[in-house]
């Protein structure tokens, strides 16, 4: 049950809040780094949040600073008029993890993202969130380590492109995927695999 889940993760307000140190300015900092991050929204606007985010970061091209964008959800099996579907709900409504570089840029990308109230921590000041918090909120961050470089030939062994077969065109260490050439209805198109999900033939 969604309501169970919730239960048992850490206040998602006070996370890390007794640790962190406060800061009098907000927007400097950053240890280089990437981590997940907390944004609070308007109640409603969380995946236009996600959505403006993604957009503003490739619009402004910073690939190399923030890296993911994350509206945790969980799948509910509901009934309706006597059947059975399967929908998603929010697990945290109204709140945004951002994987990022925090930097006076990201910061500022995300603040003033309409929809998007401030961070969550001490002050507002950005906290990142521990490991353990990320596995309970259903990430994994743990490193996958696979021998793959640009140019390989590999396989999709699991998710929506199974049994694929394609070549490595880019690798993003950070965020543990790859990128490969996949022939859709004819055209060549670009899709991101996570390395837990491919070979290497």
């Amino acid at each position: 049950m969604a309501e169970d889940r919730i239960e048992n993760v850490t206040n998602i307000e006070n996370i890390n809040a007794s640790e962190a140190p406060v800061s009098k300015n907000i927007k400097q900092g950053g240890d280089n780094e990437p981590h997940w991050y907390v944004v609070h929204t308007y109640s409603g606007y969380e995946n236009k949040v996600k959505t403006d985010i993604e957009k503003t970061i490739e619009n402004r091209k910073l690939q190399d600073q923030m890296f993911e964008v994350m509206v945790p959800v969980q799948d509910v099996t509901e009934m309706k008029n006597g059947t059975k579907r399967v929908v998603s709900r929010k697990i945290f409504p109204g709140y945004v993890l951002v994987h990022m570089i925090k930097n006076d840029v990201t910061w500022y990308v995300v603040r003033n993202t309409r929809g998007v109230t401030g961070f969550v921590g001490p002050g507002s000041e950005p906290v990142p969130l521990s490991d353990e918090e990320m596995r309970k909120l259903g990430v994994k961050s743990d490193d996958i380590e696979i021998d793959v470089e640009i140019g390989d030939s590999i396989k999709v062994i699991a998710g929506a492109w199974a049994d694929t077969i394609g070549v490595i065109k880019s690798i993003n260490a950070t965020k543990q995927t790859v990128t490969i050439d996949i022939d859709i209805f004819g055209r060549s198109t670009d899709v991101e695999i996570g390395l837990g999900d491919i070979e290497k033939l």
